[in-house]
């Protein structure tokens, strides 16, 4: 299965086939994915399939067992082997590749321990192991903006996952280890002032992103603080 959204996060269609049939669950699987599997503090895609006139919703897409599984709403009609067209809904897809983005800058901005995370739509948030209450909400907000005018490109690359043996500090998340897919660690680039494993959807530039806003500051236990981040649109 070739998993567009890893390769090319900007392609919102494609015609391919129905691999696989889930009536009990009303799921199916295709044999080339375009929508993202919730992981990683990443909601899942939603869209729709389309036959002819006929245009089923997605209304969810999961990963189970290492398979990407797309929940579709109402009947099922759909048969193994059929030909589709599948359509990712842009409007929120191409929200979550910003946010995910400026979370990767915020990260990159904060050189704590990242304790949690989670993408939405309206706002997105970072946990940070910060006992000592370094974060100043304004001073990163400031820095955060300055960054993204600074039109930092975004690229990605696949890097045997044994350089964590050697570089385990490449790992920001403190609590949840990267994903390995055939041995190998798809990375995430921003310009040079960030490199860290994720497997999920991001823009091409920090200019993409736009402004951002830092929400509430929270203390969340004796260690962590939680910043919430919300863009400018």
């Amino acid at each position: 299965m070739a998993k567009i959204f890893e390769e090319n996060a900007y392609i919102q269609t494609i015609t391919t086939k129905v691999k696989n049939v889930d009536n009990e669950n009303n799921t199916i699987e295709l044999e080339d994915e375009i929508f993202y599997g919730k992981s990683g503090g990443q909601p899942g895609d939603v869209g729709r399939i389309i036959i002819g006139e006929e245009k089923i919703e997605v209304k969810d897409t999961i990963k189970s067992n290492g398979l990407i599984k797309n929940i579709i709403e109402g009947k099922n009609i759909l048969e193994v082997g059929i030909e589709i067209k599948a359509e990712v809904d842009w409007n929120k897809r191409y929200k979550h590749m910003r946010m995910h983005s400026a979370l990767h800058v915020m990260c990159a901005a904060i050189p704590l321990g990242v304790t949690g995370g989670q993408i939405g739509y309206e706002k997105s948030r970072l946990d940070f192991n910060d006992p000592e209450k370094k974060i100043v909400k304004e001073e990163l907000q400031e820095k955060i903006n300055r960054i993204m005018q600074e039109d930092h490109g975004i690229t990605f690359e696949y890097i045997d996952s044994k350089i964590l043996e050697s570089k385990p500090d490449l790992v920001r998340t403190m609590s949840v280890q990267p994903p390995k897919i055939n041995g190998k660690l798809r990375f995430v680039k921003i310009g040079n002032i960030d490199f860290q494993p994720c497997g999920g959807t991001h823009v091409k530039s920090t200019k993409e992103i736009g402004r951002i806003t830092i929400g509430k500051i929270e203390n969340k236990g004796r260690m962590n603080r939680r910043v919430n981040i919300l863009i400018n649109d």
